[in-house]
């Protein structure tokens, strides 16, 4: 695609292993879930967390959003 698009694509998957690391990190230091909930639990929160910083929203607004009615 970087080809297809020059400029428009970044070549390389840095931007996305950039936004992968605060978990692979959390998981790390508390040496990840015990219970497969939690595990998705986490990461429902993280991918609202994470969608609201990249489109300027406030994270805690947007959990708010997606669980209220």
């Amino acid at each position: 695609m970087f080809l297809a698009y020059p400029g428009q694509v970044e070549p390389t998957n840095n931007g996305s292993e950039r936004l992968l690391r605060p978990a692979v990190v959390q998981r790390k230091v508390t040496n990840g879930n015990r219970a497969m909930w939690a595990a998705e639990g986490e990461a429902a929160i993280r991918t609202v967390v994470d969608t609201a910083r990249l489109t300027g929203s406030r994270p805690f607004g947007a959990i708010l959003k997606t669980i209220g009615p």
